[in-house]
Formats: structure tokens, C-alpha cells, sequence
């Protein structure tokens, strides 16, 4: 495996950059961390939705949030490489698909996250901000919101982690991430697939176990801030 990496280490993080397109790791964390990033404000304002006052915004919201988590994030890939091109008449390319899928994916899963969040925050904080005054938007804005978001950071780096590794799906695409770049050197050494695979297997767990120390760690301090409060 020493002989694997010393060969393949550069092509196995960051595919043929600079000569090529960005691949490998590099792409993988970029993805997930793009595709969290866009979803999250998206991921809000449907949370927000979800334990809206009215029906009206409440309920579709409701219906298209249990949809898109009934189905696998397969579907959601496929539906954005068949379907949007047909409907917008210009075809995307395997990033761009891959990364419009997670943030429809990931939006739906942060908008239970931050309605958990919401529900969490004790009733006592929305009548004091209602017997001052407020109105309905801005208690959520001013005075629920911050505090949720501070108790949603765990849930978010686990979000992070599930997302890195839904990006091992681009594969079908053939979206140049670390798994089809692992594939890739498989094919050049074939008779070393323990090898090539274990390291895939560990780059992974290194990286998704890394972040799940940290959303422990911020778990443990959010529940130390809580009590000391």
C-alpha cells in the first residue's frame, strides 16, 4: 500500500489538478461543503415554514419536505440530470448536477434540523419577546433563530459528514470525485483492489471521523453553555 500512495497520492487527492479539472478529495470536500452551504439558507427558510402559523405556507412545505426525504438521494440525482435539462433546455454538466441534487437533499434534512431547533427553544423565550412587543417574524428573527442555530451546530456537522459521503454517488455521473478516482486506479493496478479500496475506505473514515469528534465536542460544549445558563 506504501508503493500505492507514493505513486498515486497526488491523483488520489486533487485528480488531475493543475493540468485538469479539479478531482479526487479535493472535489469531494468541496462538494459536500459547497452543497451545505447553499442548502442551509434554503434548509432555514423551509424550517422556518415548517412551524409557520399558516397553513397555507406550512403545509405544502410540509408535503414537499416529507416527498424529497421519502425518496433516496439516487432519485434526486437522477431527477436533476434527466429532468432539469428537459425543462430549462440546456444540459448541466456532472458537477453542477451533483451539486444541485445535495443541495435539494440537504436542504430538506437542515429544514428538520432547524425545525427540531426551533421546537427545542423554551416557550418562556417567545412570550417574554411577544409581551415586549414583537411581532411573529421578528421574535424568530431576533430572539428564537440565534438561539436555535446555536443548538443545531451538532446536527450541522453531522449533516456535513452524511453529505461527504452522499458524494460518492457523483461516481454514476462520472463526476471526477475521490471514489471515481480510486476506481480509476484501479484499473491501473487491478491486481492491487485490497489496496486501492482500504485507502478509500480510509480516507473517509479519517475525514467523516474527524468531524463526528468535532460534533461531539461541540455537542458536549453547547450542553455545558445550556447548563451554566
Amino acid at each position: 500500500m506504501l508503493e500505492l500512495i507514493q505513486t498515486y497520492w497526488v491523483y488520489f487527492l486533487v485528480g488531475q489538478y493543475p493540468s485538469g479539472p479539479l478531482g479526487g478529495l479535493a472535489l469531494t470536500v468541496l462538494l459536500a461543503a459547497l452543497a451545505l452551504l447553499l442548502s442551509l439558507p434554503l434548509g432555514i427558510a423551509l424550517g422556518l415554514a415548517r412551524v409557520s402559523p399558516w397553513r397555507a405556507i406550512r403545509w405544502p412545505v410540509t408535503a414537499g419536505v416529507t416527498i424529497v426525504r421519502g425518496v433516496p438521494l439516487l432519485m434526486v440525482i437522477f431527477w436533476a440530470y434527466f429532468f432539469l435539462p428537459s425543462l430549462t433546455g440546456h444540459k448541466t454538466d456532472q458537477f453542477s448536477t451533483m451539486l444541485m441534487a445535495l443541495v435539494v437533499f440537504d436542504s430538506v434534512y437542515l429544514a428538520e434540523i432547524v425545525r427540531a431547533g426551533i421546537l427545542g427553544i423554551p416557550k418562556g423565550q417567545v412570550e417574554a419577546a411577544r409581551s415586549l412587543g414583537l411581532g411573529y417574524l421578528a421574535t424568530m428573527r431576533l430572539v428564537v433563530l440565534p438561539q436555535g442555530l446555536r443548538h443545531m451546530l451538532p446536527s450541522l456537522v453531522n449533516q456535513f459528514v452524511a453529505t461527504i459521503k452522499a458524494t460518492s454517488l457523483g461516481y454514476i455521473l462520472g463526476l471526477t470525485e475521490v471514489s471515481f478516482i480510486a476506481a480509476q486506479i484501479n484499473t491501473q493496478v487491478f491486481t492491487q483492489s485490497t489496496a486501492v479500496y482500504t485507502l478509500l475506505a480510509l480516507a473517509y473514515f479519517v475525514l467523516c471521523f474527524g468531524l463526528s469528534r468535532c460534533a461531539s465536542w461541540l455537542e458536549q460544549r453547547t450542553h455545558t453553555v445550556r447548563v451554566s445558563a
